[in-house]
């Protein structure tokens, strides 16, 4: 096996800065962390769907909203990470801790924006996207998005800290945090739902919450002075203009390549809801089991930026390409295993959402297509585009997407689905064809070498 995964000619020991061991340390636990999420997402789902498809279909809707400020936000500490894995390659801990600081302040200055826009212009962005659904889909969507918005500031300082503790490759603490956030969300969700018959303010709330919870903790573990990298209360609570423009050069492009591809969602999703209730659920459900398809390579994302991130930060870019192409190598063999496990698990999975006959019918259609090429093909769209970026590259993977996201699959969704009337499963193909030029794009970028000139620090 490591034969397989080593790329010949393998790099002297003395410059793997990180073993197997150390890099299976770093995946085992964001699988789990991921999985404890993608659970969580799944019986939401489940949960909400014995309060009716009116509601399931509002809450799915909703969500592809919300996701785009989840990921401004996870965008937003990434860029801190890419910073402070490189400092930390170079060997520079108090510059370390400095980006770090800078990455709670950029985090809660920008979600408290979010916070204000949502709140005010929330309920007339769904009419105008939404404005062909049914009364009660629309109310249920109002409800969600209000409430879940209270969450934005503990969602990005959360991902700020999880972020910091990931570039010092301690995974543990945040699948630890993690699972104690969506136990309490399961059990709040139970509550909600069956106790209460809250509908879908009945799973909000204790999304708000748990989140709220795991901000607290993770903000409180961040000031621990005797981590290799620390946050300092005199260093969030001012700007550093030099040290915000370092991760703000890293995090502007990611944010609006991670914004863009979730607007091109939401635009879908307004196309999805002229589809009929049927299809809109399917595609609501089937989102769920596409992220625990897609677990395994959103696991592998952080450990690119953390293993690449040090070695760009220690000059080595021969060490940086050697890794590259050992953790992609990783990736497409966990990722073909991973998908198919989860293909097998389907059959178990789908009796549990209370659903009819049609529904479950487009669920399975578009999920098979998603997993096959998730498994051979997003190794390629997704993690490695994570390691181009911790080299900086930030610029090659913004336009790309672009490119492949914004206008490649949107086109091919609106002439696939509702051109030639496939509904939701042209939106599938749509999407999987997406990441096929995306993995192209980024092979022939990274073979090129130029993401080696790249420099953030």
């Amino acid at each position: 096996m490591e034969r397989m995964l080593n790329p010949r000619p393998v790099l002297p020991e003395g410059r793997q800065i990180f073993s197997d061991k150390a890099l299976k340390a770093m995946i085992v636990p964001l699988l789990i962390e991921q999985l404890l999420q993608l659970i969580v997402g799944i019986a939401d789902t489940m949960m909400v769907s014995y309060a009716g498809e009116a509601t399931v279909s509002g809450v799915s809707l909703d969500t592809m909203i919300y996701t785009v400020f989840i990921y401004l936000f996870t965008a937003t500490a990434t860029g801190a990470a890419v910073i402070v894995s490189q400092y930390i390659g170079r060997g520079d801990k108090d510059s370390a801790s400095l980006a770090a600081s800078q990455g709670f302040h950029i985090a809660g200055v920008a979600s408290l924006i979010c916070l204000a826009l949502t709140l005010i212009f929330g309920n007339a962005m769904l009419r105008a996207l939404y404005a062909r659904v049914d009364g009660e889909v629309m109310s249920a969507c109002q409800i969600y998005l209000r409430i879940v918005a209270l969450s934005f500031p503990a969602n990005a300082i959360y991902n700020a800290g999880a972020a910091l503790y990931r570039s010092m490759g301690k995974t543990r603490t945040t699948m630890i945090v993690s699972a104690c956030m969506n136990l309490l969300n399961v059990i709040g969700n139970a509550i909600g739902v069956f106790v209460l018959k809250a509908g879908a303010a009945g799973v909000a709330w204790p999304t708000t919450l748990s989140w709220c919870f795991a901000a607290i903790v993770m903000t409180a573990l961040c000031f621990n002075a005797k981590n290799q990298v620390y946050v300092r209360a005199a260093d969030m609570l001012r700007p550093n203009r030099q040290m915000a423009g370092r991760i703000l050069r890293i995090a502007v492009p990611n944010a609006a390549e991670q914004v863009l591809f979730q607007l091109a969602k939401v635009v879908l999703g307004s196309l999805i809801a002229t589809f009929g209730t049927s299809q809109i659920a399917a595609n609501g459900i089937g989102q769920t089991l596409w992220s625990l398809a897609a677990c395994m390579c959103t696991s592998m994302s952080p450990v690119f930026i953390t293993v690449v991130g040090r070695c760009m930060g220690a000059g080595d870019t021969e060490a940086a390409e050697w890794y590259m192409r050992k953790l992609t190598r990783m990736s497409l063999l966990l990722s073909s295993l991973w998908n198919a496990l989860v293909l097998l698990l389907v059959p178990m999975i789908l009796p549990l959402y209370a659903v009819t006959a049609e529904t479950r019918h487009y669920i399975w259609v578009i999920v098979i297509i998603h997993n096959l090429f998730a498994a051979l093909v997003q190794p390629f769209a997704m993690p490695l585009s994570s390691g181009l970026r911790a080299a900086g590259d930030v610029q090659f993977s913004l336009w790309s997407s672009l490119l492949c996201t914004v206008v490649f699959r949107t086109a091919l969704s609106f002439a696939l689905g509702l051109g030639l009337g496939l509904g939701i499963v042209g939106i599938a193909w749509a999407m999987v064809l997406d990441w096929c030029l995306k993995a192209l794009l980024d092979v022939l970028r990274f073979s090129g070498g130029k993401w080696k000139d790249k420099h953030v620090i």
